[in-house]
Order: C-alpha cells, then sequence, then structure tokens
C-alpha cells in the first residue's frame, strides 16, 4: 500500500503525464484529468486515504466536465484568425493570365496583388472577375 507521500506523488504524476499526453494530441480532453488529480494530490498531500482522494478527483472531473468543456467547446469552435485572403471574398479583379478549367489554375489581380486563382469554366486574361471564395491561398473566381 502506498503511503501518504506515495500517493501525493502518484497524482502528481497523473496530472503531469496527462499534461504531457494533452499537449501531445491537443483537444484530446485529458486536460480535465490534470484539472482533477491537482486536487487528488493536495488531499492526498494532507493526509486523508485513498477514498477521500478518489471522490475529489471523480467531484472535481465531472465538474469540470460539465462546467469548463462546454465553455472551451463554445471558445475552440469560435472563428479563429483571418486568413489574407478572406478579406478579397466579393471584391473584383482582372484575370492576368488565363484560368483553363480543366486544370483549374490562372493568375488573377485582386486589389493590386497577384493571386492564384481557379475557376468552373475557362475564364480568358483581360475579363474582370468576383471572388466568391477563398480556398488557402487559392482564389476560387467568376466573372463578374
Amino acid at each position: 500500500m502506498l503511503g501518504v507521500d506515495s500517493w501525493t506523488v502518484a497524482w502528481i504524476t497523473v496530472a503531469l503525464v496527462s499534461a504531457i499526453i494533452e499537449v501531445s494530441v491537443p483537444h484530446f480532453g485529458v486536460m480535465f484529468v490534470t484539472v482533477a488529480a491537482i486536487p487528488a494530490a493536495c488531499v492526498a498531500f494532507l493526509g486523508y486515504g485513498v477514498s477521500p482522494q478518489l471522490t475529489v478527483f471523480i467531484i472535481v472531473l465531472a465538474a469540470s466536465l460539465l462546467l469548463l468543456r462546454p465553455r472551451m467547446m463554445n471558445t475552440l469552435d469560435a472563428p479563429g484568425v483571418p486568413t489574407r485572403t478572406a478579406g478579397l471574398v466579393g471584391r473584383e479583379g482582372v484575370v492576368t493570365h488565363d484560368i483553363e478549367a480543366t486544370v483549374g489554375a490562372g493568375r488573377v489581380n485582386v486589389g493590386g496583388e497577384d493571386w492564384a486563382a481557379r475557376a468552373a469554366t475557362p475564364v480568358a486574361a483581360g475579363t474582370r472577375i468576383r471572388v466568391v471564395r477563398a480556398d488557402g491561398i487559392v482564389l476560387e473566381v467568376t466573372p463578374a
């Protein structure tokens, strides 16, 4: 049977291992084990037995899952950092190199900047276009 100090070390080990797993595999959800293992380690340090340690661990784990997880999921579902291309959607520009529908490649000038572009139908150089979507650094365009 582990002594008081051993249980404290065991809970701290559980907290550290779960924190390392959380950092290694983001969004895995193991951080709640870390959050719960720390109070359990405190209970062990104060000399309480295994039953109170497990009770505190389970209560804190359940509370953190019920109270913290929904808030974190709302935060994670929020829009991230906008890309450089997000502001170009809806703007007009000019095709500088023919856009071929089969290859899907071409070049456009939007806002004074040169961008890779693709379109569902071929678009000739010199044609005015409108940006309908951005896929990474490639603009999806239609003739304006």
